[in-house]
């Protein structure tokens, strides 16, 4: 969005004399610091310094910002403007944005003085001034050392955003006016990870799932399997009793996408051989390019794939089938029946290996590391088996006794750990048998799944579908975990309406985690779920500083699910209140930049489904332009410039640009010379108590042209002239050229210790402003 001159974002009626008054007030400040000695030297190794401006003008510096040592790291911090009434406590703390309070913070609230990790300023001749705490400087200032690390008292700076604060000390520990804060990043960080941004209703890049669709062409669904060549969704299924006029038993082939059948595979061999209706129990395992191996009632193993009029198949002699799972060779499957584990051969049913374990009925391969999980729920045992020997090699307790009610057996396939779920609990074991971590669930854990691109195990809980007890809702709950960490990776999300009464649900994750499908026996639905993100913070605008009349882009991007939409906002009153910027909904802003808008902040605010984040607060910071010359023209300029040679020309007087020592000047407003000797008159304005170099009261003369010469104009001829760098008002009469302004005449020596000293500060200000935006740029 651009804007055009004279509307720029956020400027309010009135801002040229705030202007004024803002200049004024640093033409104080000026005077105040010129007499304040150097603080101490920063480090040769002071990274890179940033500085921020706070809700009340307060300037913040902190010396180091980026590639911080996780280990530890001394930093210095300098403040100026900060009021004299309250104290501060300067620290590392989680940033928790605007209007919050920064909490907790390395080193808590410092009350003692002996703290290296923050430090405590208070207002000169404060009770605590002295051995507990610094007092500030001439002007709100203050210069100190903090010692710095990633991790410490309860901040992780690894895990949430930090910045170096300022806040109001534990006397006035609900005020936010002094809350100024710098980001900062340690090695391996960016400024504001992980928290890419404010965010207001959820954290930023929050994770959830939502429901897109609802598939009820597959039955009762009991087993899922996203084939990972065709990309074709398997679901094996029972009669759904609802349905009478259709029996939907067999083995169902969707399109992921919609839902929509491409296959419906009914008929596999029985006891005889002879093809009957049968359901898909149990989904070993993808066939390859497309197709799979599973179980169907009571002892069959069969295979098809999408377009097959019928399975293929073999009937085991025993006992029912339990579990199955892909064998050790693409030609074998390994099958449990009760406490027997067999391996067979598809083609002919025939068991080429044989154990008997001391219970159990169901398993989970790791054909990485050669082993299978056997799962006794009646006894509360897990038995490891050697694959390559047949052998069980170990045996370890399922916690909660036996008698468990049982829920899966899973296996991690990048970790090797091994994933029971029990009752209303996942009991998490590592690859050598040691129980690693407990999760506890509000429903029963009945099935998981992993996605080893992202490394997330995902988690179906089953309500018990018995309303008579107080623990059961009727609704399920997905969970998503880390595999590392077991901390949650996606908020939780309800499944309404699925309950056990009418089989266990379970689940299909498509790789990357974008989308997952879970069944509902219950309700005879797959639920397609996406994945989506609340808006993260990728780039966040930066603190800029233009020249009035300057072009200026402020730049804010964001990722999230689905893609956000930004708005950009603006504050005129230091971040107490913010308004939308009308029409500002592109990642760029750009506008002219207005003396009116000196101070302004602007955040852009990401919004998506899930939820809002938002960029830190930016200053801009608009300086008078600088014009052509060095000095102004005998017309007259703004801010009482430090004059160099005026032009002689026709016509109005030009104003001036910066560089000035007066505090704010007159702006000319017509001609003060002529060619022909008949001048005009001209009028300036300006306030009282500026300060100029030379003011001129002109004198009425019949040659045109005025000449300009160390900072004022001496009237020779022409219209009244201008009071150079703000008089108490110009005046038709004789030429009277004076020592400067309203204070030349009782106070000299006063004016040229301020022309000194503002020319010191001043010309410090603009080269390092210059400097920054030729190797800058515009931001």
């Amino acid at each position: 969005m651009t804007s055009t001159p004279g509307t720029a974002p956020g400027t309010p009626p009135g801002g040229r004399s705030r202007l004024r008054r803002r200049a004024g007030t640093a033409a104080v400040a000026a005077l105040l610091l010129a007499g304040v000695p150097a603080g101490a030297a920063v480090s040769a190794d002071a990274g890179t310094p940033k500085t921020a401006t706070g809700p009340q003008g307060q300037k913040l510096t902190v010396s180091a910002t980026t590639g911080l040592d996780p280990a530890g790291q001394k930093i210095r911090v300098q403040g100026e403007g900060y009021g004299l009434t309250t104290g501060i406590y300067v620290a590392l703390c989680k940033d928790n944005g605007d209007n919050r309070v920064p909490s907790p913070c390395l080193g808590g609230a410092d009350m003692s003085g002996g703290s290296k990790t923050s430090q405590w300023i208070v207002p000169p001749g404060d009770p605590y001034e002295g051995d507990l705490a610094s007092a500030f400087g001439p002007g709100g200032t203050f210069d100190v050392e903090i010692e710095i690390t990633e991790k410490g008292d309860g901040l992780d700076c690894a895990e949430v955003a930090c910045s170096v604060v300022t806040r109001a000390d534990h006397r006035a520990a609900g005020n936010r006016t002094q809350d100024v804060r710098i980001p900062v990043a340690f090695a391996g960080q960016e400024p504001g990870e992980p928290g890419g941004g404010e965010g207001v209703d959820v954290p930023a890049g929050t994770v959830s799932y939502s429901s897109a669709a609802e598939f009820t062409t597959a039955g009762k669904p009991l087993d899922l399997l996203l084939h990972p060549d065709s990309k074709k969704l398997y679901a094996g299924a029972d009669n759904l009793p609802d349905t009478a006029d259709v029996d939907e038993r067999g083995l169902h082939v969707l399109n992921p996408e919609d839902g929509t059948s491409e296959s419906w595979i009914s008929q596999a061999p029985g006891s005889t051989g002879a093809l009957r209706a049968s359901a898909a129990a149990r989904i070993a395992g993808p066939l390859p390019g497309d197709g799979v191996v599973y179980n169907y009632p009571l002892r069959g193993v069969g295979s098809a794939k999408s377009g097959d009029e019928a399975a293929s198949g073999v009937w085991l002699a025993g006992s029912t089938i339990t579990d199955i799972a892909p064998g050790t060779t693409p030609d074998t499957v390994l099958v449990a029946q009760g406490a027997t584990l067999s391996e067979i051969e598809r083609a002919t049913g025939t068991a080429t290996r044989t154990l008997t374990l001391p219970g159990g009925t169901q398993f989970a391969a790791d054909p990485e590391r050669g082993a299978v999980w056997y799962a006794d729920f009646t006894a509360g045992k897990l038995h490891r088996v050697d694959l390559a020997s047949f052998t069980v090699t170990g045996s370890f307790d399922l916690p909660g006794g036996p008698g468990g009610m049982a829920g899966f057996t899973e296996t991690d396939p990048a970790t090797g750990a091994v994933w029971v779920g029990v009752d209303r609990s996942v009991l998490v074991f590592d690859a050598a048998g040691t129980l690693v971590k407990t999760l506890v669930g509000k429903d029963l854990a009945r099935d998981a799944a992993f996605d080893t691109a992202t490394g997330r195990a995902y988690v179906v809980w089953q309500d018990g579908g018995d309303l008579s007890d107080p623990a059961n809702d009727n609704n399920g709950t997905l969970t998503v975990y880390g595999t590392e960490d077991f901390a949650p990776a996606a908020k939780d999300l309800s499944l309404p309406g699925n309950h056990s009464q009418a089989g266990a649900a379970s689940l299909a994750v498509e790789p990357g985690g974008a989308t997952v499908f879970v069944t509902s026996p219950a309700e005879g639905k797959i639920t397609r779920l996406v994945r989506q993100v609340s808006p993260l913070v990728t780039r966040a605008p930066e603190d800029l500083t233009a020249e009035e009349g300057e072009e200026v882009a402020l730049t804010a991007e964001a990722e999230g699910t689905p893609e956000p939409t930004v708005r950009w906002q603006v504050s005129t009153d230091g971040a107490q209140t913010w308004q939308d910027v009308e029409g500002a909904t592109e990642p760029a802003l750009t506008f002219t930049a207005r003396t009116a808008q000196d101070g302004y902040r602007y955040r852009a605010e990401f919004r998506n489904d899930v939820g809002t984040t938002r960029t830190a607060a930016v200053t801009l910071t608009v300086t008078p332009a600088t014009g052509g010359d060095s000095g102004g023209d005998s017309g007259g300029g703004t801010g009482g410039d430090t004059g160099g040679t005026g032009n002689t020309s026709n016509g109005a007087g030009s104003t001036g640009g910066d560089g000035s020592t007066g505090s704010d000047g007159g702006t000319q407003s017509s001609g003060g010379s002529t060619t022909d000797g008949s001048g005009s008159t001209g009028t300036a304005t300006g306030d009282p108590g500026s300060t100029g170099t030379t003011g001129t009261t002109g004198t009425t003369g019949t040659t045109g042209g005025s000449t300009a010469a160390a900072g004022g104009s001496t009237g020779t001829a022409g219209s009244s002239g201008s009071t150079v760098g703000g008089g108490v008002a110009g005046g038709t009469g004789t030429a009277a050229t004076s020592g400067g302004g309203s204070l030349a005449a009782t106070g000299a020596t006063v004016m040229s210790v301020t022309l000194a000293a503002a020319a010191l500060v001043g010309t410090g200000v603009l080269v390092h402003r210059r400097a920054r935006r030729r190797t800058e740029g515009a931001l």
